[in-house]
């Protein structure tokens, strides 16, 4: 099966997505009314990287408008960074995404400021579906954290000069492994432990195997569906079955 088919066949479970860390121990969480849910615990990432180089790198780099007329997210990945990787006649251009020796990666470092512009959620959903699992960089926009959150995708921060190390290293190193550990808020690759910063709630409900807000809904239906019916103002044919 390829990384691709991975991905998107975790993408149609009820948890929303499985990391691809192998260590990632599962929560299984179920209540009255509610259906068994599986959420990993991502507190340890592994893999090759690739370096997307340039701060601000907006969302609309990331996915082009006209690629998000899709009923479902499936597909995406290959239409990552695409004005930045083809022209107008559909030739690549030099970009790592469409180097050999970076087909595989699933660790992206990149550099200030990183996922601003929009809060289209396509964007991490496109870096998920190309293969990314982690990406280490200097800032992260807020919503794009929250929305690589939402996925299971840790956004790990180190000073700029740190990251162009890193990003200096995969380039001699592409087939080289990045380990990233959130809880400990390390990463390690080659010879070198550096520090990193997770922000605390991310790094909490990583770690905790909650980070799949949808999957934890659905596997509170019956509690979800009491509170609805205590509120006043929210009719009862509005309210749905808990399966």
């Amino acid at each position: 099966m390829s990384r691709e088919d991975e991905h998107r066949e975790a993408s149609e479970r009820a948890s929303g997505r499985t990391p691809a860390s192998s260590d990632a121990e599962v929560r299984e969480i179920r209540t009255d009314g509610g259906d068994d849910v599986e959420i990993p615990e991502v507190d340890y990432v592994s893999g090759s990287g690739i370096p997307i180089r340039g701060n601000d790198i907006d969302t609309d780099q990331i996915i082009p408008a006209r690629f998000m007329k899709v009923v479902t997210f499936d597909g995406l990945g290959e239409f990552a960074f695409f004005d930045l990787r083809f022209d107008d006649d559909d030739n690549q251009k030099d970009h790592p995404m469409n180097e050999e020796r970076f087909q595989g990666s699933s660790v992206m470092v990149v550099n200030s400021n990183f996922g601003c512009g929009s809060s289209r959620e396509h964007a991490p959903q496109a870096l998920m579906r190309w293969g990314i699992d982690a990406i280490i960089g200097e800032s992260f926009a807020e919503i794009f954290a929250g929305n690589c959150l939402a996925l299971g995708i840790p956004t790990v921060t180190a000073d700029s000069e740190t990251i162009q190390d890193l990003q200096a290293w995969v380039d001699e190193n592409p087939d080289a492994e990045i380990d990233i550990d959130v809880e400990a808020e390390e990463v390690t690759y080659g010879e070198q432990t550096i520090d990193v910063t997770v922000d605390e709630a991310q790094r909490k409900a990583l770690v905790d195997g909650v980070w799949d807000t949808t999957a934890l809904m659905k596997s509170n239906a019956g509690e979800v569906r009491k509170k609805a019916q205590e509120l006043p103002y929210v009719d009862d044919a509005a309210i749905p079955e808990a399966e």
